[in-house]
């Protein structure tokens, strides 16, 4: 029995990773926050098309690194091979404790809470639907990467031909949708505060949040078919489509609802929904939702084990997390652990606060991948297969994006952002001792 990751994902699987990670939740309640921050329709496209190509920049870099380093692992690879060890090793560690299972805990709420949009639930029900979905979708991944990226691809092409029908019957009976609900038209009086520089920082923000997981297709170059040309190609493909996809609903919810009633919204594609077909609307949205929220967290379930199984590997985990199970060829330990660990976070309500004070760091993280780019640039040997276009500036625009966002939500939440960080840090211990062992 081979003792290697199964060589089973082309093209088409890792443009849906890709496109089904990133579409989660989030594009049905974010344009609202991103709209508060801007005073026209014109900037809030502006915000979406700079956020879509700041991801751009930034999946271009990755592609670079994962054309050059092309096994499992992703950016703990590429901290690793442009700085040490060290830094690759806080990544996994600071994704395994908080970053990656947080994210995993994080849409199981979600999807939890849209499920009770049609059978009733209170909070236990809530978090008990949470965990079944991490269970559920653990135990597929961990059958096999094929199974994993077949449901994946079908519940991605569910999800975007979900979001073509929004926007084709958006525009098609968007005429129907005269008047915002009554609650909202009372609350939509209040205008973009920000002042248009600082609105627009603030808003760009807002909208890279809705992008968030485009990295997580380079964890699986190890099973991926000729990844020095497949995860590059998948990047671009996928961030591309993601970014035309987020555009043309802003654009659905412009045509169906006035400026200041997107701005006021607290679910923006329940409400367009409801002012298109009537009551019910919001249904129809719920169970959209509930699609993007499995696609999403199929994904994230199925990257973050390849991650720790590389670190095992190259003996900075446990053992036992770089076994691969003899017939499936899946990382079954490290998919069993994320499983359990996520499952707990659920449980314990504890993600929420946990991943806010830690979500700022993969942005320092990020800046210092791309900042890695530079460096390895200048060592010998260094031969990619691709090359990010529009080199140096597109990396240098991402590295100042990343850092801009970092420190922004450090100052949104100065007393909480501390515990993250050491809670980062203290991995480094971790790390010494951890190498100590494996060289003695």
């Amino acid at each position: 029995m081979s003792t290697e990751l199964s060589r089973s994902l082309g093209l088409v699987r890792a443009c849906a990773m890709v496109v089904g990670i990133i579409i989660g939740a989030s594009i049905f309640v974010q344009p609202s926050v991103v709209t508060r921050h801007v005073h026209s329709v014109a900037a809030a496209y502006a915000a979406w098309a700079g956020a879509g190509a700041l991801t751009l920049f930034g999946a271009l870099v990755c592609a670079e690194l994962a054309s050059a380093f092309p096994r499992s692992g992703g950016v703990y690879v590429f901290l690793t091979e442009a700085y040490s060890p060290a830094l690759g090793f806080l990544w996994g560690w600071a994704m395994l404790w908080s970053m990656h299972s947080g994210i995993v805990a994080a849409i199981a709420v979600v999807l939890g809470r849209y499920v009770g949009y049609f059978v009733p639930l209170g909070d236990a029900a809530t978090r008990g639907v949470a965990v079944a979905a991490i269970l559920a979708l653990s135990a597929v991944n961990y059958r096999g990467v094929k199974h994993g990226s077949a449901v994946q691809t079908t519940l991605t092409v569910a999800k975007v031909a979900a979001v073509v029908a929004i926007v084709a019957v958006g525009f098609a009976l968007g005429a129907r949708a005269g008047h915002a609900p009554p609650a909202l038209a009372a609350a939509a009086a209040a205008p973009a505060v920000a002042a248009p520089v600082r609105g627009f920082a603030l808003a760009l923000g807002a909208g890279l949040f809705a992008f968030g997981g485009w990295h997580m297709v380079t964890y699986t170059a190890g099973e991926t078919v000729a990844p020095d040309r497949t995860i590059p190609r998948a990047l671009v493909i996928g961030t591309l489509a993601v970014t035309a996809c987020y555009i043309a609903l802003n654009a659905a919810y412009f045509h169906v609802l006035p400026l200041a009633t997107v701005r006021s919204s607290t679910r923006v594609a329940a409400d367009a929904a409801d002012a298109v077909l009537g009551r019910g609307g919001g249904e129809v949205m719920a169970g959209v939702v509930v699609l993007s929220t499995l696609g999403a967290l199929n994904g994230v379930i199925l990257t973050g084990p390849r991650v720790y199984h590389s670190m095992a590997r190259d003996g900075l985990l446990f053992r036992w997390l770089g076994d691969v199970h003899p017939a499936f060829r899946t990382p079954h330990h490290a998919i069993a652990l994320q499983a359990v660990w996520a499952s707990a976070l659920v449980a314990t309500g504890s993600y929420e606060s946990l991943f806010s004070q830690v979500v700022y760091t993969e942005w320092v993280f990020f800046a210092l991948m791309a900042l890695g780019l530079f460096l390895l640039r200048r060592r010998p040997g260094y031969a990619p297969r691709f090359t990010v276009w529009g080199f140096p500036v597109a990396p240098a625009l991402f590295i100042l994006a990343s850092l801009a966002v970092a420190a922004n939500q450090v100052a949104s939440a100065s007393a909480a952002s501390l515990p993250g960080l050491l809670l980062v840090l203290l991995g480094l211990p971790v790390y010494y001792a951890r190498s100590a062992h494996v060289h003695h």
